[in-house]
């Protein structure tokens, strides 16, 4: 007789095979820059408390723009968006020579709606909890059009997703949140 856990893992891999695949085709793939961006990603910061540290990500992501989506206390789980228009100058500029070389043509897609968005992550670091680990992702989900587009409607054509790799952006985010731990810790 069959091992039947085995059979229902290999059933369940192989349907695992048959669903449309939705994330990006390099998403797994190791490259040099990761110890980089995850060094860029973490801090530590010394606080026995890992719900007062994710209740400060919290209110820094919000004092930011973004607005709290998804919060898993017991987990150490948050996600947060802001919506912005991805609108470039130099997006109509490129489409416009396009349009113009070929005679109208053809008409390039451009960039018209973002949701950047946080993922952050808490975990205690040694047995006693006395000192955290904290990560965030920024990364942005992109929609595009033919530049006709009404603010009130995401358009259903193609998107993109891409991390944000600008070190400003959570070397902001950690100074205000640095700020919030020690306001925090000394209760200020």
């Amino acid at each position: 007789m069959p091992n039947v856990p085995c059979v229902l893992a290999l059933a369940f891999t192989s349907l695992l095979g048959c669903l449309p695949r939705t994330e990006p085709a390099d998403l797994l793939a190791l490259t040099p820059d990761i110890p980089a961006n995850r060094a860029m990603q973490t801090r530590m910061f010394d606080t026995p408390n890992e719900r007062e540290l994710l209740s400060a990500s919290a209110a820094v992501l919000q004092d930011l723009g973004f607005q709290i989506e998804e919060s898993q206390r017991d987990i150490g789980f948050l996600r947060a968006v802001k919506e912005r228009s991805a609108r470039e100058y130099g997006q109509y500029v490129r489409q416009a020579l396009v349009l113009i070389l070929s005679l109208g043509k053809i008409l390039q897609p451009v960039d018209l709606h973002q949701q950047i968005a946080a993922a952050l992550v808490t975990h205690p670091l040694n047995p006693e909890s006395t000192r955290q680990e904290v990560r965030i992702k920024f990364y942005r989900i992109v929609w595009k059009g033919d530049g006709q587009f009404d603010s009130q409607y995401i358009p259903p054509g193609e998107q993109y997703m891409e991390m944000i790799r600008d070190p400003d952006i959570y070397q902001q985010f950690f100074a205000k949140l640095s700020k919030a731990v020690f306001l925090e810790a000394h209760r200020i």
